[in-house]
């Protein structure tokens, strides 16, 4: 008998019926309801209303985060578009975020490596798909939704703190209220902080306001510091230097000099307030908290063995190793940033809000002509049609339909890009009102400036307009190393983050 979760991806784009069509083309991969820091529902449509009215009346809405499968609503020989050629697609959903519990993890990682293998004719619909959404809100995303373990109930002492604001944190970690933050997918920026709020009233006769104030403000920018930065790179100096660049940002933006409204700060020491501000730390966007540990309980007494437990011992390794550091960052005087900070100028970190993290920046591929970025596109080949979605393409000839195309793949490894351009839609033309056709705009090496030595050029990037602006400060931390995978002998490193040619990370001061 056939797996009943590959079968239901089967009928999601028609090929179960009166027999199976020659699989020429990949299926449609499954795709998630992303856009960053929007509404948390977004509106979908029936398909007779839409093709008659536009999108003028939602037949209802879907949480950010909803995984889905992709289809093609073919009306009269031609797929439903809006007039510019935006797919509008027929979907069967996968996650929903409203109603996911923890068996979705597995669900969604079968049904995306099975999408990824599956070959198919075309991207039709079948008869039984009555809604449609807009291409443009969905990404192909390979995060699976992110819950922690089932907790085992038993609390006791803390064990490890290093001082009375890491035993608060560790005490809400292990507590009912940040699991109850957790439990759910949607919505848990704001359930961490009810959850802290909850915690803080339950708790106010053991520890000071102030004191138990400075635990949230803390736990906040320590998460923020692990999750922003690159968590491959562990508890090596690199990775430990580049998180207390961040709980520098987030210092600094938080301090009563500069405590700006449009950066999340609501009043002098909101570090809590700044650290996750979504359009400043995208971390904290609603669907990214869905898919990463950002707001777990990643400091549980009870997690040191069973499923994860490397990965949260490694998150919690790359909490200890900044902890000290941090806590003297924010809460601090100039001789601790002087301290921790040692061979820059003192004006110069006080005045430090943004960085650039060159890898993660808008992509951009030079050397590579007529390479175009697809959200989305119905292709075409006679009476078959297929969906290009959120990815890239290179343009070739112009046929009957438009343009003929080849797929443009990459992955992102740690030095460089590594390409791979595949004719994965033989015959197919992609709609020509989709195809610009311009040229590239300014797009350097790492996205650093121009004079920066390279042996060879691994990545190109797209700058923000502000990177100019400002001043690039490399800044030097002395750490104790414990490696990538955080379990080395320590072992007392320098390292200089930053300064202009810098190709991971380029902290920027003197920009507001």
């Amino acid at each position: 008998m056939k797996n009943p979760v590959f079968l239901s991806l089967l009928f999601a784009v028609g090929l179960v019926g009166t027999g199976l069509s020659p699989a020429d083309i990949p299926a449609t991969p499954v795709m998630t309801l992303y856009k960053f820091n929007g509404k948390r529902d977004l509106p979908y449509y029936e398909i007779e209303s839409f093709r008659k009215q536009g999108p003028s009346s939602p037949a209802g809405t879907l949480a950010q985060g909803t995984s889905l499968i992709p289809c093609l609503v073919i009306r009269d020989g031609q797929a439903l578009t809006d007039e510019k050629g935006t797919p509008y697609v027929g979907f069967r959903i996968l996650v929903d975020p409203r109603r996911a519990v923890p068996t979705a993890t597995d669900k969604f990682k079968r049904a995306f490596a099975q999408r990824k293998s599956m070959r198919v004719a075309n991207h039709h619909c079948d008869g039984r798909v009555r809604h449609v959404i807009r291409v443009r809100q969905l990404y192909a995303l390979n995060k699976a939704p992110f819950f922690d373990p089932p907790g085992s109930g038993r609390t006791g002492r803390i064990q490890g703190a290093r001082n009375k604001l890491d035993e608060i944190i560790r005490t809400f970690h292990d507590s009912s209220h940040c699991a109850d933050a957790n439990r759910k997918l949607s919505g848990r920026r704001q359930a961490l902080n009810s959850a802290w709020g909850r915690f803080i009233a339950d708790h106010r006769n053991q520890w000071s306001e102030q004191t138990i104030a400075q635990a949230k403000h803390l736990d906040y920018t320590m998460r923020t510091a692990i999750y922003e930065g690159h968590l491959d790179r562990g508890c090596n100096t690199y990775g430990a230097c580049e998180r207390n660049i961040i709980a520098l940002s987030i210092r600094n933006r938080g301090r009563a000099e500069s405590c700006l409204k449009r950066q999340g700060c609501r009043f002098p020491g909101d570090y809590q307030g700044v650290s996750s501000k979504v359009s400043q730390y995208n971390i904290w966007d609603e669907y990214l908290t869905q898919i990463s540990g950002l707001t777990s309980c990643f400091l549980r007494s009870d997690l040191s063995s069973g499923k994860g437990a490397d990965y949260y011992a490694k998150i919690r390794a790359m909490y200890e190793q900044n902890l000290g550091d941090v806590q003297r960052i924010l809460f601090g005087n100039d001789r601790d940033l002087q301290a921790i900070f040692h061979q820059a100028s003192l004006s110069d970190v006080k005045a430090l809000r943004h960085y650039y993290h060159a890898p993660a920046m808008g992509k951009c591929f030079p050397n590579y002509q007529r390479v175009e970025y697809m959200s989305g596109a119905v292709a075409r080949k006679g009476t078959d049609f297929a969906l290009i979605a959120n990815t890239r393409i290179q343009v070739g000839n112009q046929g009957k339909n438009g343009y003929r195309f080849r797929e443009f793949l990459f992955e992102e490894a740690s030095e460089k890009d590594l390409i791979r351009i595949l004719d994965n839609y033989p015959g197919f033309e992609v709609d020509a009102r989709k195809v610009s056709l311009k040229s590239p705009s300014a797009c350097p090496p790492y996205g650093i400036p121009r004079g920066c030595n390279h042996r060879s050029v691994g990545r190109y990037r797209r700058t923000p307009p502000w990177l100019e602006s400002g001043k690039a400060l490399g800044l030097q931390c002395k750490i104790r190393d414990r490696g990538t995978n955080c379990r080395g002998r320590e072992n007392l490193k320098a390292v200089t983050v930053g300064g202009t040619c810098d190709t991971q990370m380029r902290p920027v001061t003197r920009v507001h």
